[in-house]
């Protein structure tokens, strides 16, 4: 099924503050089209939507804004808070989000798209997922750098910070299974070309494995 594809699927991935958002907006800037978890996620829950109903069903009526939304904060405060509520709540919506993203990979199949198709997650690896993609990229930074953004972006302690860190899978590891590494350390220019290179490498790729 994946030679039938016209274009390269490549995962996205990486740990906490290593800026993978910043880096699928490059690639998006060079042309490849970008599949967000994170939106897909989103959308299901929408009012509406079958999983919306599904999850107020299994957690309650508190679980709705007075708007009709999903209230993120309160399932958030649940699910968090248990392994099996966190799985439940994952059983109702992941089988729509892969719902969402085959449909997709179908929509993209008929326009005839031939370039690079990223799918952004963050826990790829973590779900197994990283195995049906035909490439994976992962994005890393130092763990100081991580840190900083951390206390920056969510107004932290140092100690917060580094437990969000080293309560997800090390991103060294996440590293060994990739077919490219991004290194998000230092300045933006520095980024950019690693995102150029990786690019090309893989429309380079690509083209070989179009033209057999």
């Amino acid at each position: 099924m994946m030679e039938a594809r016209p274009f390269l699927l490549v995962g996205l991935t990486g740990g906490i503050a290593t800026g993978k958002s910043t880096v699928a907006t490059m690639f998006r800037g060079l042309g490849a089209v970008i599949i967000d978890a994170d939106v897909l996620a989103r959308e299901v829950v929408e009012p509406g939507q079958p999983a919306l109903a599904e999850i107020v069903e299994e957690f309650g009526p508190a679980m709705l804004q007075a708007d009709g939304r999903l209230d993120r904060k309160a399932l958030g405060a649940i699910v968090f808070a248990s392994a099996d509520r966190r799985r439940r709540l994952e059983a109702l919506t992941h089988p729509r989000i892969r719902q969402r993203f085959d449909g997709t990979l179908v929509d993209l199949t008929r326009a005839g798209f031939r370039g690079v198709v990223m799918f952004d997650a963050a826990v790829m690896i973590e779900s197994g997922n990283y195995k049906n993609m035909d490439r994976l990229v992962v994005v890393v930074t130092d763990e100081t750098t991580q840190i900083g953004r951390l206390i920056g972006r969510d107004g932290c302690t140092r100690e917060e910070a580094l437990a969000r860190i080293r309560s997800q899978m090390p991103l060294a590891e996440k590293a060994r299974l990739a077919d490219h590494v991004i290194d998000n350390s230092g300045d933006r220019a520095a980024t950019e070309d690693q995102v150029r290179h990786v690019h090309a490498a893989l429309t380079s790729e690509l083209a070989q494995r179009q033209a057999r």
